[in-house]
């Protein structure tokens, strides 16, 4: 068939959602000699958008058609635009990316300003889908024609203005690659740190709480302020350990974005700069495949003030990660990293996406993207998995249980 003597017919019925529509007008175009060139269609709120771009001949009685597609629309009540054109072939664009949104509340002004930065960066947005509706919304878009660091900056420059938090990634199927997440444990798996809930047993917790903040803003050396505080630990009997485990409490969506990923057949190591007397627990808990922290040294039941071993620092990190990579048989490129301190900023760079989860300054700004809402499963919309997913695979695995 000559390209050149084609024309098209796009069909858009717009109306109340149902089961059968799409059947009912595909059985109904059935009967003519057209060939189906695009279809697209969404449902929001329960309302449905299809489209349908047919090509035909010229020549073609496309006047039925026509008639045709109309009865379907008056038929199911519902509303029906056609128009026709060139069977044109579009130039195939380059620099496939996706752009995910998150935002709690997401505003019209936030769109507005994401899809006019996507727009002044010569680029274009193909697609534009729903992943999630709680515990915040979260939008993905589908762009091509931009550069990914000149459009990663200028989405981030906006997300500051919106407060939102945007992540771009390369298309295709380097995303659904990734499989092996590697996290940082203070302030990221878990919530507070560590150490200072050891502190307020020993009774020195301002002292330790003001090293901890500054070597988490990248203004002290890790390792060195490690031994710091842990000095100030010396003499706290070791049943304190115990009841800062008992304290512990897990970031929010943190059991979900295990629970989920792990089906997915997703590999989890955490890595920490704090102690395997308290991540060995969150090993057990969460069904954790690797991990890496540093070690107290407890004599005569008692802490002595020291760590053990070599200590797990901003390098530390990095090198357990290529190492958990290596052992998953997984390409540090299809790993993800995420962390909130300046410790955790090699991991973030070796990893093929590095996440800065409600991160100080210095970490936003190096990680690939930031997430600022405090939901650790909303990490998962990043993979492209959507909260319905989620929720279904939940209620399946309730229905095995029982």
């Amino acid at each position: 068939m000559d390209g050149s003597a084609q024309r098209t017919l796009l069909i858009t019925l717009t109306g109340r959602d149902r089961p059968g529509v799409t059947s009912r007008l595909f059985r109904t175009l059935s009967q003519f000699p057209l060939t189906v060139a695009d279809v697209e269609q969404v449902v929001i709120r329960g309302r449905l958008v299809l489209g349908v771009l047919l090509a035909y001949t010229e020549g073609a009685d496309i006047g039925r058609v026509w008639n045709a597609a109309e009865k379907v629309a008056n038929d199911l009540d519902m509303e029906i635009e056609l128009s026709t054109g060139r069977n044109k072939r579009m130039p195939k664009r380059s620099g496939r990316l996706h752009v995910t949104v998150l935002g709690a509340p997401l505003k019209p002004a936030a769109m507005a300003g994401i899809a006019g930065r996507i727009s002044a960066h010569g680029a274009n947005i193909d697609r534009i889908e729903r992943l999630a509706q709680t515990p915040v919304t979260c939008i993905e878009m589908d762009v091509s024609g931009a550069d990914p660091d000149t459009l990663r900056a200028g989405l981030a420059a906006e997300a500051a203005e919106q407060q939102v938090d945007i992540a771009v990634q390369h298309g295709g199927l380097s995303r659904r690659a990734k499989r092996l997440i590697v996290m940082d444990v203070d302030s990221t798996l878990i919530q507070g740190e560590v150490i200072e809930l050891l502190a307020e047993h020993a009774g020195c917790l301002d002292e330790v709480a003001k090293v901890t903040e500054a070597a988490m803003r990248g203004e002290l050396d890790f390792e060195g302020s490690l031994r710091e505080r842990v000095a100030l630990l010396a003499g706290l009997d070791a049943a304190a350990i115990d009841a800062v485990r008992d304290e512990l409490r897990l970031a929010a969506g943190a059991r979900t974005m295990v629970r989920t990923l792990k089906r997915l057949d997703y590999k989890f190591a955490i890595v920490s700069g704090g102690f395997t007397q308290v991540t060995d627990a969150l090993v057990d808990d969460l069904g954790i495949d690797y991990s890496a922290a540093n070690t107290l040294e407890i004599e005569n039941g008692k802490l002595t003030g020291r760590i053990t071993g070599p200590v797990i620092d901003r390098a530390g990190k990095a090198a357990a990660l290529r190492r958990f990579a290596a052992e998953a048989g997984v390409p540090v490129s299809q790993t993800v990293a995420i962390g909130d301190g300046a410790n955790d900023l090699d991991m973030l760079q070796a990893a093929g996406l590095g996440v800065a989860y409600n991160a100080k300054p210095v970490v936003r700004q190096a990680a690939d993207t930031a997430v600022n809402v405090p939901y650790l499963d909303t990490i998962v919309f990043l993979l492209g998995i959507s909260r319905e997913e989620v929720e279904a695979a939940d209620a399946a695995d309730a229905v095995r249980q029982d």
